[in-house]
């Protein structure tokens, strides 16, 4: 909220802006052109308050918060009325195609019919890839009602420096081989003798357990009083980066997917005389706006980030590095992720270095991803779960070792 506000009050001077929020939120005395700006959780608790007014427009920014029709969120966003409605996601399509009609039916209700004859007459044709005209109709039918920009678009942020985008490899420390071998052997035992819902289970757990033997083998193993240092690749890659962006006075953005693995580089860059500050889910919103703030004027150039819950909606310019420490599935949630940094506003060039331990699953998680970028337009593919499908020889070949151990 406290981003929105800055860029109403910088583009909009004078013009009124409450923020419905926290335990004195009041809606009374609303003025014509006043901005009310209130966050998703509060609108849910809050809808039939919200409903009783009459707005002229309705805007919900990271509409993918709305993907599904059948959550909370989205079922009291239906019941606000306006005369117009706007929705703003820089992911309009994370997973598959039902998300785009959830946001599609709220801002433009019939446009695209039932959920149920969308997936049958476009969603199921353009995600299978088996009829390319599909995708065209799809397009045709939608491109009235969206207005889609690319930050590479003439004219759009013409003043943004260049990006750099490198994949860092690391190999893992004889520790991560070890225990990342017992796991792919014990693991896939197990997945041999398994069917159904318990095989896809465990093929979860395979997955998330070897991501986390490529982080760090503390993460792992749950060690509650860990020795950080000398155990792992990417944590003596990130050392090197940051020894080299500080002593450049420079500032570094740092997400990883994982609580605990932020918790633990904290502790490890606490040691090394390394400021550091870290945001995530539980973090309170006065809280985050005092990190953005301390952040932006230099005041602590390392900002550890979940995620998820960092991805989107901070306005992070004064970074001229952004680190991915671990893969996402997704690499339109990284790249909205990298977009705290490299967005208007920015003027130093950005550097984001991925760090993928070598010849490990990460390795091949970078070649699928990087296929996956190339189909974002029309969208294909589940993320983990289309992997859980893989047969016990198509998983062996994803997840086995292959000689990037020191």
């Amino acid at each position: 909220m406290g981003n929105w506000q800055r860029e109403i009050e910088k583009f909009a001077p004078g013009t009124p802006v409450r923020r419905f929020h926290g335990a004195s939120r009041s809606l009374e005395g609303l003025v014509d052109g006043e901005f009310v700006l209130t966050t998703y959780g509060t609108m849910r608790l809050d809808a039939p308050r919200l409903a009783a007014v009459s707005w002229g427009m309705v805007v919900i920014d990271e509409a993918q918060h709305v993907k599904n029709p059948h959550s909370a969120t989205a079922k009291q966003l239906r019941t606000i009325g306006a005369r117009a409605r706007v929705a703003l996601t820089g992911t309009p399509v994370e997973n598959n195609l039902s998300e785009l009609w959830a946001i599609l039916d709220w801002t433009t209700p019939g446009l695209l019919g039932r959920l149920g004859t969308f997936r049958t007459r476009y969603a199921a044709a353009v995600e299978g890839g088996n009829d390319p005209a599909a995708a065209e109709r799809l397009a045709a039918l939608v491109r009235p009602f969206l207005l889609r920009r690319r930050k590479s678009d003439p004219g759009i942020a013409p003043e943004l420096p260049p990006k750099t985008e490198t994949d860092r490899a690391v190999s893992l420390t004889p520790e991560q081989t070890g225990l990342y071998e017992a796991v792919v052997r014990e693991t896939l035992a197990e997945i041999s003798a398994a069917d159904g819902f318990e095989r896809r289970g465990l093929v979860m757990k395979l997955l998330t357990s070897l991501k986390q033997i490529c982080n760090h083998p503390a993460q792992f193993l749950k060690e509650e009083r860990p020795r950080i240092a000398d155990r792992s690749g990417k944590v003596e890659l990130l050392d090197e980066l940051l020894d080299t962006i500080l002593a450049e006075r420079g500032s570094v953005l740092v997400f990883t997917q994982y609580v605990q693995m932020a918790r633990l580089l904290e502790e490890h860059l606490a040691a090394r005389g390394v400021d550091t500050q870290f945001l995530h889910g539980g973090t309170p919103v006065a809280r985050r706006e005092e990190m953005v703030a301390r952040f932006q004027t230099g005041e602590a150039p390392v900002f550890l980030l979940s995620l998820k819950a960092a991805g989107t909606g901070l306005n992070l310019t004064r970074a001229g590095h952004v680190v991915h420490f671990d893969r996402w599935w997704n690499p339109a949630v990284e790249a909205q992720a990298t977009d705290r940094a490299y967005r208007i506003g920015q003027t130093q060039p950005v550097q984001v270095h991925r760090l993928i331990a070598e010849g490990t699953i990460e390795d091949r998680i970078a070649d699928m991803l990087a296929r996956k970028q190339g189909l974002s337009d029309a969208v294909l593919g589940s993320g983990e779960a289309a992997l859980t499908e893989l047969t016990d020889a198509e998983l062996a070949d994803l997840v086995e070792l292959r000689g990037g151990a020191r």
